[in-house]
C-alpha cells in the first residue's frame, strides 16, 4: 500500500517522519507551499512528490482547518482509505457523514486521528473496559500544534460547544464553565473552559448511554480577553508542550469509580504519531473494515495504545473510588 500525506506542517512532518522510516513504499507528499515541500524532501530521503491529487492507497489529511470533507470524498471515489487529523467539529461531522460512500466503495475513513480528538477517545474507550457502566466522560486538553491549530483554538473559545447532558445535546457558551484541571507534570494545573470541540461528537458514538459528556480546553486570561478579536500576533510554528486528561466515571458492581488518564506531549508530535500509527495498522490489516468512524471505535484500543506507548506517548494513570 502507498501512502499520500496532504499537508506538511508540524503534524504532517511527524506523520512523514514515521512513515518514511517504517512504511514499505515511498511516501507521496502533497503540499502547496514549495518551501515546506522542498524541506520535507530534503529531510526525508525516499519520499516523492505526489501528483496534482492525492492518489495513494491511504490518504492522510494532516492540515488543520476545513476542507477535509471534500478532499476525503474525492479520495474515496478514487479508491483510497482516508485518515484525518482534523479537530474541527464541522470537519468531524462532515467526515462521519461520508459513511455511506465509504461502505459503498469498501474503504475506511478514520476521523479525529490526532492527539485530541484521537488519543483522548482511545483512552476513554480503554478506561471503559474497567467499568460495567459508563456514566460520565470529561476530556480536557492544553496546548496547540502548528499555527492553524492555534487559530482553531482561538476560534473555538468564542463559539458555543455541544455537551451531552441527560438524553439531549446542550449548547454551552464558549469560554464559560471554568474548571481547574491538573495535567501531567510539568504542565500542572490549568484553567479549562468550554469551547467548540469535537470530542463530545465522537465520544457519544462510543458511549450513547452515558449521562454526561463534556470537553474543555485550557486558556489563559489573555486568551479569554482577546477571544472576540483577531489574533493579536502570529502563532508560533509549534505551540510547545501540551497535554490531555481523560476522566471516565461509572460503576463496577455497586462501587462508583473514576478512571483518569493523562498524557503530556507536543500536540503536533503526538497528533502525527497517532495518525502514522493508525496508517501502519491499516497497512498491516488485510482488509480494514469499511465505513467512517472515530479512532475510539476501534474494536480493541489496546494494541494501538501499546504501539503509541512504544513510540513515546505514555499515559499516566490515576484511579479513585467512592
Amino acid at each position: 500500500m502507498t501512502v499520500a500525506v496532504v499537508g506538511l506542517g508540524a503534524t504532517g512532518a511527524q506523520v512523514v517522519r514515521i512513515l518514511n522510516a517504517e512504511a514499505p513504499s515511498p511516501v507521496l507528499l502533497h503540499e502547496p507551499n514549495r518551501e515546506r515541500l522542498n524541506s520535507a524532501l530534503a529531510s526525508f530521503p525516499g519520499t516523492v512528490v505526489g501528483g496534482a491529487r492525492p492518489s495513494g492507497d491511504v490518504v492522510v489529511l494532516a492540515w488543520s482547518g476545513e476542507r477535509h470533507v471534500s478532499v476525503a470524498q474525492e479520495a474515496l471515489e478514487r479508491g483510497a482509505h482516508v485518515v484525518s487529523v482534523s479537530d474541527h467539529p464541522g470537519d468531524v461531522d462532515g467526515l462521519l457523514s461520508l459513511d455511506p460512500i465509504a461502505r459503498r466503495v469498501g474503504r475506511t475513513v478514520v476521523v479525529g486521528a490526532g492527539f485530541a480528538p484521537g488519543l483522548t477517545c482511545l483512552l476513554a474507550r480503554h478506561a471503559s473496559t474497567a467499568l460495567d457502566v459508563v456514566e460520565e466522560i470529561a476530556v480536557f486538553k492544553a496546548g496547540t500544534g502548528g499555527p492553524m491549530c492555534a487559530r482553531q483554538h482561538h476560534h473555538a473559545l468564542k463559539r458555543s460547544g455541544s455537551e451531552w447532558s441527560g438524553d439531549a445535546w446542550q449548547l454551552r457558551r464558549g469560554s464559560s464553565g471554568r474548571e481547574l484541571t491538573w495535567f501531567p507534570d510539568p504542565l500542572g494545573a490549568r484553567d479549562c473552559y468550554r469551547a467548540w470541540l469535537a470530542e463530545p461528537i465522537l465520544l457519544h458514538r462510543i458511549f450513547p448511554g452515558a449521562m454526561r459528556i463534556t470537553a474543555r480546553v485550557a486558556a489563559t486570561r489573555r486568551d479569554r480577553m482577546t477571544v472576540r478579536l483577531p489574533m493579536l500576533r502570529p502563532p508560533h510554528a509549534d505551540g510547545g508542550p501540551g497535554g490531555i486528561r481523560v476522566e471516565v466515571r461509572g460503576r463496577r458492581g455497586r462501587a462508583v469509580e473514576t478512571m483518569v488518564y493523562g498524557v503530556m506531549a507536543h500536540p503536533s508530535v503526538a497528533a502525527g504519531t497517532v495518525a502514522a500509527t493508525m496508517v501502519l495498522g491499516m497497512m498491516a490489516t488485510t482488509r480494514p473494515e469499511p465505513g467512517a468512524r472515530g479512532l475510539g471505535e476501534l474494536p480493541d484500543p489496546l494494541p494501538m495504545l501499546r504501539s503509541l506507548h512504544d513510540r513515546g506517548l505514555r499515559a499516566v494513570t490515576y484511579e479513585s473510588s467512592s
